[in-house]
């Protein structure tokens, strides 16, 4: 019976994990490189979202008085750095393949599109734009928007009731010009389809705090420096296994640089020419698995929970968005008429602006989303995680594979991920008078430091969540020096303006940037 019996578990163990690779969809698994799951084009990702978690019904007598957004810009083609590093990827190859055919060796197993790849941008002088699939995306989010809170965009355009604001990157303000152009689609007398002119606004990237803090901030800057080679410490024995495994699987001599830009090449060819039969195929679904928790490990340290510092910096946002809340309550109260102010602050910026703002309202902790009632006391650990960020300790890195987790960058910062916050003005027979709903890629979402609801009261939103992270001075946290020296030597200008020069649209020159 006990044979018999094992016997039996091994067969089910089987036969559990072929329905399971079966199941396994790589589009699931590319980290921040996920195109957006809420496009409908693109419903292969749908099944990320998780459905755990059971939204609040708004109260009757509760109408949406203003909407916050912010959002990462669309799927985007790879930088010049990395299209480099894939013809790197290509030559490199080529010289495996010249060096096993001069030794005789077999190269049966090595996959037939390997033997003629070439990069698919190879001699591309410039990288980094906004892909017609990331047009499409916020052009969607922008109608998807509209339809959603009719109530919010019934009136005239006017730039102080709808601004749009982006950072100065160009796939930024053209997310932001897609998003716009789907949000007011119909209203205008541009063309056939009726488009209307609206502004975009942006902030110098020199002194762009509520966008791009992470770039003005020199402590972030110096932090992420000098904690990368531990990131990459902590990935290094998985490359290794994996790197082991392909050149036993595939007799052929991978080297660790190369699976590493194969993995990279996986995500680009699923993410953008949506080919998951050729870089992606070389994977198993347990080292998918295990690629995509580094990638989601080192979003976690060098831009999440991994350190305070990475979402205190975002401090500039979030008071900006507050100010609006106020404002629009303000207004409410003053009786001010429709159309005299500010009814939709909509901005646009990059993975570590979303990630940082999703840390700022304490989201995607682990347990969150097994909350299943409105104002339910939230588990135990994610009390005590909610009270490590207030007391602003790192959290303990996401599970390993093939432990599930919350912390996943294709959930987190999508291409064209986003969180709103919309202000609801409610009846006067609510137990309150105002409440903040948070969506995340366009669902309702938990706030552990509001009883795990994704509808919270105004006054608590304030003090539970926001209040402890506005004792915060920016420019003292981030070492900005508003002293300048009133005169610096000629050599110095001319020095920078050399280097001004030479370097202008150039991103071969080291960067401590982070553009996602």
């Amino acid at each position: 019976m006990t044979l018999a019996a094992a016997v039996l578990l091994l067969l089910l163990t089987l036969v559990s994990n072929s329905r399971a690779d079966r199941d396994f969809d790589v589009r699931h698994h590319l980290s921040t490189v996920t195109r957006s799951p809420s496009l409908a084009l693109y419903s292969a990702v749908k099944d990320i979202v998780d459905s755990s978690f059971q939204p609040t019904d708004i109260p009757v007598g509760c109408t949406p008085i203003h909407l916050n957004l912010v959002a990462r810009h669309g799927t985007r083609s790879p930088t010049k750095k990395r299209m480099r590093e894939l013809e790197k990827l290509a030559s490199h190859i080529k010289e495996l393949l010249k060096d096993a055919k001069e030794k005789n060796l077999s190269l049966q197993k090595v996959p037939a599109w390997l033997l003629k790849w070439e990069s698919p941008w190879k001699g591309k002088l410039r990288g980094g734009e906004l892909d017609t699939k990331g047009e499409e995306e916020l052009y969607q989010l922008g109608v998807r928007v509209r339809e959603r809170f009719p109530d919010l965009f019934n009136k005239e355009y006017h730039p102080d009731v709808y601004p749009i604001k982006t950072t100065q990157v160009p796939r930024a303000s053209a997310s932001a010009v897609a998003f716009g152009m789907g949000l007011f689609s119909g209203n205008g007398s541009l063309g056939l389809a009726r488009h209307r002119a609206f502004a975009v606004t942006s902030e110098s990237r020199a002194s762009d705090i509520t966008l791009r803090f992470f770039d003005c901030c020199q402590t972030y800057k110096d932090f992420r420096k000098s904690h990368e080679p531990a990131v990459d410490k902590l990935k290094e024995p998985i490359i290794a296994e994996i790197t082991s495994a392909l050149a036993t699987r595939y007799e052929f001599n991978f080297t660790r640089q190369d699976i590493s830009s194969l993995w990279f090449l996986c995500k680009q060819e699923t993410t953008l020419l949506d080919i998951t039969d050729q870089a992606c195929s070389l994977f198993s679904t347990t080292e998918v698995a295990l690629l995509e928790w580094t990638d989601d490990l080192e979003v976690f340290m060098l831009k999440g929970y991994g350190k305070s510092l990475n979402y205190r910096m975002g401090v500039p946002l979030l008071k900006d968005i507050i100010q609006s809340m106020d404002q629009a309550i303000k207004a409410k109260e003053d009786y001010q008429a429709l159309g005299s102010y500010e009814k939709a602050r909509l901005r646009f910026a990059h993975a570590e602006t979303v990630v940082s703002f999703s840390c700022l309202l304490g989201l995607f902790l682990e347990g969150c989303g097994k909350c299943f009632l409105p104002f339910m006391v939230a588990s135990v650990k994610d009390l005590v995680d909610f009270q490590r960020i207030q007391k602003e300790e790192p959290l303990d890195f996401p599970p390993k594979p093939p432990k599930n987790r919350s912390w996943r960058g294709s959930i987190v910062a999508p291409f064209a991920g986003n969180n709103m916050l919309v202000l609801y003005s409610c009846s006067a027979n609510s137990s309150s008078k105002y409440f903040v709903r948070a969506l995340h890629n366009e669902h309702p979402i938990a706030m552990p430091g509001c009883g795990c609801t994704d509808f919270c009261p105004f006054e608590v939103f304030k003090e539970s969540i926001v209040s402890p992270h506005l004792k915060h001075d920016y420019n003292t946290l981030c070492q900005v020096n508003l002293d300048q020296p009133k005169q610096k030597p000629e050599t110095s200008k001319l020095l920078k303006l050399f280097r001004w020069l030479f370097s202008f649209g150039n991103d071969d020159i080291p960067s401590d940037r982070v553009e996602l």
